[in-house]
């Protein structure tokens, strides 16, 4: 049969079939569902984690809370963590978060039997916040408390050797001293690398890795008010001082030559001369400080060595150095040795008119460092922090020392207010 031209023409144009309604809906619904539009990808990536904050210290409803708790929390997909507590009535309480971002603590002591809300609020990078709060109750006043005293006071200018020295009213047990080292910060500007040394149970000093510049200032703060010291022991207040450092006043001793060198913020400014402790009784040497100052003053050795080796002594601008009672002294009656030959019974003698001027210069922290004697100075013998190296001072922190410039130089001389910080080693 033959199949003429015009047939094909037919067929290949024949006209489609029209589908039913229901048959084309169901096409649609198909060709949409494998659109791209239902596939897993993301214009600006993946949706920000929401972020979360919970209090793990107090926990809500705690009872019996000691005034000196600090507010501990943990976060999670936060780019920013603020920290609210307020009193029974409503009434803010000011603080600041730790260094590393994990607890908040109050400026002072809480008040106690009273009731607190904490709120910690963290804010994830989607902008929405997520917060926790607990309510806690602090615990009654307790009846017995440590009594925190500093040996330097607000405003008093000290010299570049001067020491930090915190005093306990009690033995602080081994156990707790970390916890109460936490809460003793020191602040100084200019910023100088520091730490603090337990010199005994109850007593603490802090220095700097070498003498304070002239004109630092020193703050610090003893934020112990209300904080478990051991047993059924608490703080009894925090204590803040705000005093300075005045000029660069050294005295160097060499016993071979007999003279006092006195540099003043770099500068010779004196050469004296001196006479040491005699052989029998040698003067210390070592890095020593000036601890106290008497104008007129008398030394009596008689209930100590009897009245026949024994001493009683007027005595004309005695400058205390060590406890086992080595002083810078004037000494009229050694004039004539002064310079050439030992005499003392372990002091630093000088003349009337010199002992007058070193009185008259120096300031409580002032340092002497005396040489070539046949008797080494005595840790603990005095002030002796700077008779030990730096690795060995740091030894005595109830912490582990971690140098500056492997914590971020919080004592750096770029900090922004020329400051540092340092609650801890």
């Amino acid at each position: 049969m033959r199949v003429t031209g015009e047939r094909i023409r037919e067929v290949g144009t024949a006209r489609p079939r029209r589908l039913p309604v229901a048959a084309l809906a169901a096409l649609l619904a198909l060709t949409a569902a494998c659109s791209s539009k239902d596939s897993p990808a993301w214009k600006d990536g993946p949706p920000a984690p929401k972020a979360s904050a919970t209090i793990t210290t107090p926990a809500a409803d705690a009872k019996d809370v000691p005034a000196a708790t600090e507010i501990v929390f943990t976060t999670k997909d936060a780019t920013e963590t603020a920290v609210e507590l307020k009193d029974a009535s409503g009434q803010a309480v000011e603080g600041a978060l730790s260094a590393d971002g994990k607890s908040w603590l109050p400026d002072a002591a809480l008040e106690y039997g009273a009731e607190y809300t904490a709120t910690v609020t963290a804010t994830g990078d989607d902008g929405k916040a997520a917060t926790a709060t607990s309510t806690f109750t602090t615990m009654a006043k307790p009846a017995n408390q440590v009594r925190v005293t500093s040996f330097i006071g607000d405003d008093q200018v000290v010299g570049v050797g001067m020491p930090l020295i915190v005093k306990f009213g009690r033995a602080i047990p081994e156990d707790v001293r970390a916890d109460v080292q936490r809460r003793m910060t020191v602040q100084t500007t200019p910023a100088q690398e520091g730490a603090w040394r337990w010199i005994s149970s109850t007593e603490v000093h802090y220095r700097p890795k070498e003498f304070w510049q002239a004109g630092t200032r020193l703050q610090y703060k003893v934020q112990v008010g209300g904080l478990p010291m051991g047993g059924d022991w608490y703080g009894r207040a925090d204590l803040t001082i705000d005093a300075k450092v005045g000029p660069s006043f050294i005295m160097s001793v060499d016993n071979a030559t007999k003279r006092m060198t006195v540099t003043k913020d770099g500068n010779v400014v004196k050469t004296i001369l001196v006479s040491l402790g005699k052989k029998s009784t040698p003067s210390s040497s070592g890095t020593m400080l000036v601890m106290e100052k008497f104008k007129h003053t008398v030394f009596d050795t008689t209930t100590e060595l009897g009245p026949e080796d024994g001493y009683r002594t007027d005595i004309d601008f005695a400058q205390r150095i060590t406890y086992g009672g080595e002083f810078i002294h004037a000494a009229p009656w050694s004039e004539g040795k002064q310079g050439s030959v030992n005499v003392s019974h372990g002091c630093v003698n000088v003349s009337e008119a010199d002992g007058k001027w070193l009185f008259e210069q120096t300031r409580i922290g002032d340092p002497i460092t005396v040489k070539g004697t046949e008797r080494q100075l005595k840790n603990g013998n005095g002030w002796t922090d700077w008779n030990l190296s730096w690795e060995e001072y740091v030894e005595g922190s109830a912490i582990p020392y971690v140098p500056a410039d492997e914590t971020g130089g919080t004592d750096d001389a770029d900090d922004t207010d020329g400051t540092s910080a340092t609650p801890s080693e």
